[in-house]
């Protein structure tokens, strides 16, 4: 989807809530980050230690959503739900932001519990990042724009295949390709646009990960590409792959991605690594441009 036309869908939406509700609708930010070593606080929206300085632009009403990134997804998914109902329901929207893992974690909580009904909350989070009840009432799913994903783990990495991740950590195993393409039905987006962006700055494991990758996920998975298992797959410099199409259409080859997938950057300078580091750098850094050009 071009973001000429994600802006007007988000104004045309804004335009209605306001209308609706002008002085109660809040939209807000929220950051799901992926595997980690622990460290960040669980509840605490306000702790970015594993994105970077909190006072960096990154959307109106920034939110951090912590979990414990070594814990397996489905364990940790509650974190998510607890944020998605705080600051996504009632009169509020929420834009949604991820990385690595986090896309497994957001595509989980909409594919299992994106139908199911959710208490409107007040957006005022206990020390255990849970939100109270408005009014009683409940809504289907949530009220999100779209989610923008940097490199995007929903695909797996070859490196939990291999075990180069040689810890004890729960979540390895759900980082298994095979695994992390049959935990839930990636088609399954309630209808939101997830828009990737793929980095290419990898060479230390090209022999391990196909195709393109950023030295921990590769383009089958960071580009959507839909698949009981990950192929190879890369930039149209690379005479010898297919290549990772922009958009949403099949990939050379004839491809599919999976629904509601759209490449909206793909690495073909190879400049743009996995890793954050702790200062919103590598690909985050993209997604961090796009959204606080788009979520106003």
């Amino acid at each position: 989807m071009p973001h000429v036309v994600r802006t007007a869908l988000v104004a045309s939406a804004a335009v209605t809530l306001l209308s609706a509700s002008p002085a109660l609708a809040t939209n807000y930010t929220l950051w799901i980050h992926g595997k980690n070593s622990g460290g960040t606080q669980p509840g605490n929206y306000a702790d970015f230690s594993n994105w970077g300085p909190s006072s960096t632009a990154a959307g109106v009403n920034k939110k951090a959503v912590n979990w414990d990134g070594r814990q397996k997804i489905g364990g940790q998914n509650y974190r998510i739900r607890d944020a998605l109902d705080c600051f996504c329901t009632g009169t509020n929207w929420c834009y949604i932001a991820v990385h690595s893992a986090g896309d497994l974690q957001i595509g989980y909580a909409l594919s299992l519990y994106g139908g199911s009904a959710r208490y409107k909350k007040n957006a005022v989070p206990n020390s255990s990042g849970v939100c109270g009840n408005t009014d009683g009432t409940t809504q289907v799913g949530w009220n999100i724009k779209w989610v923008d994903v940097a490199s995007g783990a929903g695909g797996g990495s070859e490196l939990a295949d291999n075990g180069e991740w040689a810890t004890s950590d729960a979540i390895v195993g759900d980082l298994v390709t095979t695994t992390a393409r049959a935990m839930y039905n990636h088609n399954t987006t309630r209808g939101l646009w997830f828009y990737m962006f793929a980095g290419a700055k990898g060479t230390l494991y090209s022999g391990i990960l196909p195709g393109q990758d950023d030295e921990a996920v590769a383009y089958h998975s960071t580009g959507g590409v839909a698949g009981s298992a990950g192929g190879a797959y890369c930039n149209p410099s690379d005479w010898f792959c297919n290549d990772l199409t922009l958009g949403s259409g099949v990939c050379e080859g004839n491809f599919a991605k999976w629904s509601y997938h759209t490449v909206s950057f793909r690495d073909d300078g190879e400049a743009y690594s996995h890793s954050g580091g702790g200062t919103w750098g590598g690909i985050v850094s993209k997604v961090r441009e796009d959204v606080v050009t788009y979520a106003k």
